[in-house]
């Protein structure tokens, strides 16, 4: 027996599937936002009616699209990974010793700016869930990756365990909460406290090896 002819898609059925996705995917970015927008004005963790209310949609938009508020800052942290790692370009890697200083400082300053509050709502529930652990562990691991890359003519005179123990002082000084405190507790400007980064990683190197 031959088999039924498939009837084909009525017309415009599938630019109407695509525009829901796009409908569906932007409320979705829109309630991330929110969620981001309200963390940076308040250290307390938003209730979904605010982040709703934020948003311009229903309660009931943000769980159609988030199981919970947990799921939410899952999301919320895979878009911070990827906006931090698009906006942080790896430049002046064969720069000189201030050069790669600056550039590396200046740039992690910019992600703990806009990223701290995110950073500390994550920290705050990090227990709860070994997903969200394995996100911060991934953003660890990307500091400590270009940690390595800036400094790499320094670190490359020292053996292995002083160059472990270099890099665990260097990302536990550029960590977020030390910049929070720079600019929290002791009101430093991002252009002091990058000094303060860039006077002390400048004394924790060692002496950069002769090129050529």
């Amino acid at each position: 027996m031959a088999n039924d002819p498939v009837a084909p898609e009525p017309p415009g059925r599938n630019r109407r599937v695509d525009g829901r996705r796009l409908r569906s995917e932007r409320t979705r970015q829109l309630i991330i936002e929110a969620y981001l927008d309200l963390l940076r004005e308040s250290p307390e963790a938003p209730t979904a009616a605010q982040i709703a209310s934020r948003a311009g949609y229903s309660v009931r938009s943000v769980f159609e699209r988030f199981d919970d508020l947990l799921a939410l800052s899952f999301a919320a942290a895979d878009y911070a990974f990827a906006q931090g790692t698009a906006q942080a370009t790896i430049r002046n890697v064969d720069g000189d010793r201030q050069t790669r200083l600056r550039t590396q400082v200046e740039t992690r300053a910019q992600t703990c700016e806009r990223w701290l509050p995110l950073w500390r709502a994550l920290m705050l529930h990090q227990n709860e869930s070994d997903q969200l652990k394995v996100r911060i562990e991934r953003m660890r691991e990307a500091i400590v990756w270009r940690l390595k890359l800036m400094y790499k003519p320094e670190l490359s005179t020292l053996p292995d365990p002083e160059q472990k123990q270099l890099l665990i002082a260097l990302e536990t000084l550029t960590d977020f909460e030390s910049w929070g405190r720079m600019r929290e507790r002791h009101g430093l400007s991002i252009e002091a406290a990058c000094d303060v980064w860039i006077k002390a990683i400048d004394r924790m190197l060692p002496p950069t090896p002769p090129t050529g």
